[in-house]
C-alpha cells in the first residue's frame, strides 16, 4: 500500500455571494477505500474540488501526500479530442513514432523521459477497463457516455497516483463497466476517496465518511450496508430518546402547573390566616413577601426543568430526523390493464452508416414497469426517444441531462407552464409534496442540486396537462444522492401509468417494482428472463 493520505485542517469555503459551504471542517483520510456520502447540496463535490486544488478555500488548508488523481463528475473533455489526448500520452507516442522513423531530435527524448513503455501501459489500462478495442486516435464524439467515463478513469490511473478522488464514477457505466471498475478498485493499494450514490460500489469501501449538514464528518467502519445498519440503530435509539423526552416534557409541564396551583392555594390560605391572626401589618407583609419569594423560586425551578426537557426533546428530534419522502396521489396517470400505450413494428435506427438496431418489435400494454437493459452504446437512449415520438398516449421523457425545465425560471414558474389550469395555491401545495416549501419553490431551476432538479422535473411532468400515461426515464439516478434516489423510488411507486427505465442500478430497479425486462444487444430487442 502506498503512503498517500489527505488532511483538511479547519477548512472553510464560501461561494462568491458569501453563501457558506463549509466552516472549520477538519478531516483526515487515511490509506484504503473511503466512501463519502451526504445529501445533494451538502458539498461533497465541492470538497473533492478543494482537495484537488480546483477551488481555493476561504480558510484553512488542504494537504495531499503523494501523487493525486482526480476524476470529476462532469468530465472536461471535448468531442474532437482523441483518446490519446485525453490519456495525456499523445505527445509521448508522437515522439516515439518520430524516433522509430529515424528522427533523433533531443526534444523527442526529453518528451519521452522514462515513459518508453507508455503505449504498453496504456493498452493494458484500457484493456482492464474494457476499452481494449478503442484506438488511440479515435475521437471522443464517437464513444458512448460510459466509455468516456472509463477513459477518464484510465487517464487518472496512468498517472500512478497515490491518492485517487472519484466523483460519481459509475455514472453512465453499464453492468460490465461497473463490474470492471469495482475490480480495479478492489485491487487499489493507495488512498481512495469516492463520492457515489451507487450502493454496490459503496459496499466495496473500508469505511464510510458521512458529511453532515453542519459541515461535520462522522466516520463509520465497514461497508455502506454496515453504515446503514449503524445509522438505523442510531435512529432507533434516538426515536426512543424522543419518546422519553416527550414524556419527560409532559411530566415537567404537569408538575409545574401543579406547583403553580399549590402556590396559589397557599397564598390564598395565607392571606386569610394572616387576616384572622390579627398580626401587625409590617409582620404580615414580611410573611407575605417570604411566601412570594418561595413561590417564585419554585416556579423558576420548574420552568428550568421544563426548559431542559424541551432542549432534550429538540436534541433527540434532530438526532431522529427522517429524510423527507415524496407521497403522491396520481389518478390522472392511471392506465387500465390491457390498454396499448405503445405499438412498434420493424423499428430500426442508425448513427450515420452504422446500424444501431433493426427489426425491433415492441408492445407495451397496461401499467407495465419495464427495465431496458444493455451495454453502453447498444442504443437504449435511441430506443427511448423512438418510444417518446410514437407513443399512443400522453408521454413524458426524462433524458440523462434533465433538461426539460427552463433554468432561468423558478420552480413554480416552470410548474405553471406545465400545469396552467391549476390554482396558485394548489401549485404551491403540490410543490410542497415534492419538498419545495416556501422560498425553495421560488428558486431558479439553474441553482438547484441534481436531486432538487429531478424533483422539480418530476413535479412538472407528473402533474402536466394532460397527465403522462407513459413515462420514459434514461438513467434517472445519475448524480443523485441516496436520499434523492429514495425520493425518486417513492414517487415512482405512486405513479399508476406504464414506464420504461434505463438503469444499471439493480437495487433501484427492485425497489420500483419492475415486472418486465427487455435487453437490447447486437441490434436486437429480446425479453430478459434473468
Amino acid at each position: 500500500m502506498s503512503d498517500g493520505y489527505i488532511v483538511c485542517s479547519s477548512l472553510s469555503f464560501s461561494w462568491p455571494d458569501d453563501t457558506p459551504v463549509f466552516e472549520d471542517l477538519s478531516l483526515s483520510v487515511p490509506g484504503g477505500r473511503t466512501g463519502l456520502v451526504a445529501s445533494n447540496g451538502a458539498g461533497k463535490s465541492t470538497l473533492l474540488k478543494l482537495i484537488a486544488g480546483e477551488l481555493k478555500p476561504t480558510g484553512g488548508a488542504v494537504h495531499v501526500e503523494g501523487v493525486l488523481g482526480y476524476l470529476p463528475q462532469h468530465l472536461p473533455f471535448q468531442q474532437e479530442q482523441t483518446v490519446a489526448q485525453v490519456l495525456g500520452v499523445d505527445r509521448i507516442i508522437a515522439a516515439l513514432l518520430a524516433i522509430e522513423a529515424g528522427d533523433a531530435d533531443e526534444e523527442h527524448f526529453a518528451v519521452i523521459g522514462n515513459d518508453w513503455d507508455v503505449e504498453e501501459r496504456t493498452r493494458a489500462e484500457l484493456d482492464r477497463l474494457g476499452l481494449g478495442d478503442v484506438a488511440l486516435d479515435r475521437r471522443l464524439g464517437t464513444l458512448s457516455g460510459g466509455q468516456v467515463v472509463s477513459l477518464g478513469l484510465a487517464a487518472q490511473l496512468l498517472k500512478r497516483p497515490d491518492v485517487l478522488l472519484l466523483d460519481e464514477p459509475t455514472n453512465n457505466l453499464d453492468r460490465t463497466g461497473r463490474d470492471r471498475l469495482i475490480e480495479v478498485l478492489r485491487a487499489w493499494s493507495g488512498c481512495l476517496l469516492v463520492v457515489s450514490h451507487d450502493r454496490e460500489l459503496l459496499d466495496e469501501m473500508d469505511r464510510i465518511a458521512a458529511l453532515e449538514p453542519q459541515g461535520e464528518v462522522r466516520w463509520y467502519g465497514g461497508t455502506y450496508t454496515e453504515y446503514e445498519e449503524a445509522v438505523r440503530a442510531e435512529r432507533e435509539v434516538a426515536e426512543r430518546q424522543v419518546r422519553n423526552a416527550e414524556a419527560d416534557l409532559k411530566r415537567q409541564k404537569r408538575e409545574m402547573q401543579q406547583a403553580r396551583e399549590r402556590a396559589q392555594r397557599r397564598a390564598s390560605n395565607a392571606s386569610r390566616n394572616l387576616a384572622d391572626a390579627g398580626l401587625a401589618r409590617i409582620v404580615a407583609g414580611n410573611l407575605k413577601r417570604d411566601a412570594q419569594v418561595s413561590a417564585a423560586k419554585q416556579a423558576e425551578t420548574h420552568a428550568s426543568r421544563v426548559g431542559d426537557a424541551q432542549a432534550r426533546l429538540d436534541q433527540a428530534s434532530r438526532a431522529a430526523r427522517q429524510e423527507d419522502r415524496i407521497s403522491l396521489e396520481l389518478p390522472g396517470t392511471n392506465v387500465p390493464a390491457g390498454k396499448t400505450v405503445f405499438q412498434g413494428s420493424s423499428m430500426s435506427a442508425s448513427y450515420g452508416d452504422k446500424p444501431v438496431f433493426s427489426d425491433v418489435e415492441l408492445s407495451i400494454r397496461g401499467p407495465e414497469r419495464i427495465a431496458l437493459i444493455g451495454d453502453n452504446g447498444a442504443g437504449k437512449s435511441t430506443l427511448l426517444r423512438r418510444l417518446a415520438e410514437e407513443a399512443l398516449v400522453p408521454v413524458a421523457y426524462l433524458s440523462q441531462r434533465l433538461d426539460l425545465l427552463d433554468d432561468d425560471r423558478t420552480v413554480v414558474e416552470n410548474f405553471a407552464k406545465f400545469a396552467p389550469a391549476l390554482a396558485d395555491a394548489e401549485r404551491m401545495n403540490l410543490l410542497a409534496r415534492f419538498l419545495f416549501r416556501g422560498a425553495r419553490a421560488h428558486l431558479p431551476v439553474g441553482v438547484l442540486s441534481g436531486g432538487e432538479r429531478l424533483r422539480a422535473t418530476l413535479a412538472c411532468i407528473l402533474f402536466a396537462e394532460p397527465a403522462p400515461q407513459l413515462l420514459l426515464l434514461d438513467e434517472p439516478t445519475n448524480n443523485l444522492d441516496l436520499v434523492s434516489v429514495g425520493q425518486l423510488e417513492s414517487a415512482l411507486t405512486s405513479y399508476q401509468g406504464a414506464f420504461v427505465v434505463v438503469s444499471h442500478d439493480d437495487r433501484f430497479l427492485a425497489e420500483i417494482g419492475i415486472n418486465r425486462r427487455l435487453r437490447l444487444a447486437g441490434g436486437r430487442l429480446t425479453e430478459d428472463r434473468a
